[in-house]
């Protein structure tokens, strides 16, 4: 195992500590996440702890009935106790994140805004002072629309491509039956401002601008410790 893979995995497993019996538990997508899934999977074979989780994709509902974890629908259930996700970047300081590079973006972004408390878990490369750089914001964007969402990024001052599959022809379509497209502005100054912007497309469903949503970070270094971070707001 690589020293990020060892080090998101300590990660999450710090991340989970908290966890009490009976909550409802928003689990997001990727790679990140398969730790959290055997984690959880472990607490309730090996300490009897009952939980239900709310996935975001269907991967990660494959993943958590494959490991005998109990999933509910958002539309079941009242509140989310806690909900754990990965992210592409995260900003030092305030713990604004850019996500979506899974193409979940939109489900995760519901699940994590419902839950009383987030918490996201990354490796140290994933920490950044500014959002952007070489990381594109993913969109989720209504198929019948990303033509136009193009052209109003480019009068933005962004650059807009239509992710494509690997592998096989044709762009990626989301769990929700949309296009992600990955919209690449640089560094990212003001990310409120820009993720208002955003939102005020037609056509655009939902952004990787996770804007004053998390309560803490836990990054995995790779001396082999996690730090823990809180947002500065």
């Amino acid at each position: 195992m690589s020293w990020i893979e060892d080090a998101k995995r300590k990660a999450v497993l710090k991340a989970l500590e908290p966890l009490k019996n009976g909550w409802v538990i928003g689990l997001g997508s990727g790679s990140t996440l398969t730790y959290a899934v055997k984690e959880l999977a472990r607490l309730r074979r090996d300490r009897k702890m009952e939980f239900s989780v709310v996935p975001t994709s269907y991967q990660m509902e494959h993943m958590a009935t494959s490991h005998g974890l109990r999933t509910v629908a958002l539309n079941e259930i009242v509140n989310v106790d806690y909900a754990i996700d990965g992210a592409d970047q995260v900003q030092e300081g305030s713990l604004n994140l850019i996500k979506g590079g899974g193409g979940a973006l939109l489900r995760e972004k519901v699940v994590d805004s419902a839950a009383r408390y987030l918490v996201v878990v990354v490796d140290q490369t994933k920490l950044v002072k500014t959002l952007g750089g070489q990381q594109p914001v993913p969109l989720e964007v209504l198929p019948f629309a990303y033509k136009t969402v193009q052209a109003e990024i480019t009068k933005m001052g962004g650059r807009a491509k239509v992710r494509e599959n690997v592998g096989k022809v044709g762009p990626v379509i989301s769990d929700n039956g949309n296009f992600l497209v990955d919209a690449d502005f640089g560094q990212i100054k003001n990310p409120l401002k820009l993720d208002r912007r955003l939102k005020n497309i037609p056509g655009i469903l939902e952004t990787g601008l996770f804007i004053r949503l998390v309560d803490r970070a836990y990054v995995g270094q790779k001396n082999g410790d996690v730090k823990t971070l809180a947002p500065s707001r």
